[in-house]
């Protein structure tokens, strides 16, 4: 009797049943998993269509892109109104600095977000807590601080959320439960601390949450340092991706580099796996042009009956890819 249903993990849970699903449109696509997107088109008779929506695709869907499971379109355009952002990197013993820039532009009519890894103070984990920060900003800024994080109940949280939207909070801090869905026009700060500790997807979604307004926007980035003072090579190029760029494709095809695109047959959806004869990365183009010989292949012969298919056949009884053996006979 509904032709369209939208709605949360609710949707692809075993007891819904659907009449006749033919398209399954996932947004903000990196949030889920490989079995929860299969469960949901496992829904419909007859096949259905997939549209994954993302600004910044995880690996394995990149990967996928390149084996020809996928086809990609893409929006490079803001939004009517938005602004750019300006990144910068900084030491965590700049903290202080950054707090007065803060402070002054709170002042000012500023509206701020300050991201922590954390909810409350760990002694096994030296990372940032946001209960903590939160009573340090109010004491050292002089003004109401508000405090969003997963372990709140629901109501506290989206009032707390409300107030930040109204202007009645200047700075919120918050856990990434403000990484999705929010949107703040006259947010134009993002403080996101040990941002060496998350990941260049949750970077560029929280980065997300402020150039939503008409306001110049800017989004601090402060990183820990290492017992020799200085950061890993692998968190270093993640932050100098993410202050380079603000294309959410571009740092997805970083990321894809950097961390592996998984296991295409599995679940797994990052990682490098032991490719024997091909590398993912390395011989993108090699893929791209595989691909679409394969689709001209099951167009013409689908049962790989021709001359062509049959040497086909013996190419997949070779490489023999359904197994785990670790060596052909």
């Amino acid at each position: 009797e509904v032709q369209v249903a939208i709605g949360t993990h609710a949707l692809f849970q075993d007891a819904v049943e659907f009449d006749n699903l033919a398209l399954a449109v996932i947004d903000e696509q990196h949030r889920f998993g490989v079995r929860q997107r299969q469960q949901l088109q496992d829904k419909g008779r007859n096949g259905v269509h997939l549209l994954s929506m993302s600004a910044t695709p995880i690996p394995r869907t990149l990967e996928l892109t390149q084996y020809g499971e996928l086809d990609v379109s893409r929006l490079n355009e803001k939004p009517p109104g938005r602004t750019p952002v300006t990144t910068a990197v900084v030491p965590l013993v700049r903290i202080k600095e950054v707090a007065q820039r803060l402070k002054a532009a709170v002042e000012g009519g500023a509206q701020a977000y300050w991201i922590c890894p954390l909810v409350a103070e760990s002694e096994a984990i030296d990372l940032a807590a946001a209960e903590d920060r939160a009573e340090a900003l109010r004491r050292f800024l002089g003004t109401e601080v508000g405090l969003a994080h997963g372990q709140m109940n629901g109501a506290e949280r989206e009032a707390v959320m409300n107030r930040f939207a109204a202007g009645e909070l200047p700075v919120l801090v918050a856990t990434t439960v403000v990484e999705v869905g929010v949107d703040v026009p006259n947010a134009s700060i993002m403080v996101i601390e040990h941002a060496d500790r998350f990941g260049l997807a949750q970077l560029h979604q929280l980065r997300g949450r402020v150039g939503r307004g008409a306001k110049a926007s800017s989004c601090i980035l402060l990183y820990g340092a290492g017992e020799n003072g200085e950061l890993g090579e692998t968190a270093t190029k993640r932050l100098e991706i993410l202050r380079n760029s603000e294309d959410g494709f571009l740092i997805a095809e970083e990321d894809f580099r950097l961390r592996g695109g998984g296991d295409p047959l599995g679940l797994k959806q990052s990682g490098f796996p032991a490719y024997r004869f091909a590398d993912p990365i390395k011989h993108r183009h090699l893929l791209l042009a595989a691909a679409d010989d394969a689709r001209l292949v099951l167009n013409r012969d689908p049962k790989l009956e021709s001359q062509r298919g049959q040497a086909i056949q013996v190419l997949e009884s070779l490489f023999d890819w359904r197994t785990d053996r670790a060596s052909i006979d």
